[in-house]
């Protein structure tokens, strides 16, 4: 069934499960996203340079000691977790920014693996992001910011 064919109800739901609302937390991302700040976040949205993502918080470092969350959980199963909001500065097979990130894997050679990010907040003063941590798994990114 095509997207267009779906009830007013069919659309609801479908929304419910690709577009979450988010309440931003903390300065990391100032000026552009302020503390208590709604943004809508669509699951499972294009991850490219310079977008907007909301991943799941790192417990420690960064590492998680639970599954990820899938793209079709349940809002209560994506309610139980911490997320934060970061800026994409590199996917994939781009290169890496070992000279501006000491905390990247330079092991991992000069281009950022499969499978991984290079994530900043906006406000480098008051944030957590791959300058720290190195570099974030694109399996712990709910969504991609896709407006307020």
């Amino acid at each position: 069934m095509s997207v267009t064919t779906l009830s007013l109800a069919g659309v609801a739901v479908l929304l419910r499960y690709t577009v979450v609302r988010v309440t931003v937390r903390g300065s990391s991302m100032a000026p552009v996203y302020e503390d208590g700040a709604q943004i809508l976040v669509h699951r499972g949205g294009r991850i490219a340079v310079g977008r907007v993502v909301v991943l799941e918080r790192p417990e420690r470092g960064v590492s998680w000691s639970l599954p990820s969350v899938g793209r079709a959980a349940f809002s209560r199963a994506v309610a139980a977790r911490q997320w934060i909001i970061k800026r994409v500065a590199a996917v994939p097979g781009d290169p890496a920014p070992l000279d501006r990130m000491p905390a990247l894997d330079r092991t991992a050679g000069p281009v950022v693996p499969p499978g991984r990010l290079v994530l900043l907040g906006d406000n480098p003063m008051n944030s957590y992001d791959s300058r720290h941590a190195g570099y974030f798994p694109v399996e712990r990114v709910l969504g991609t910011v896709v407006g307020r």
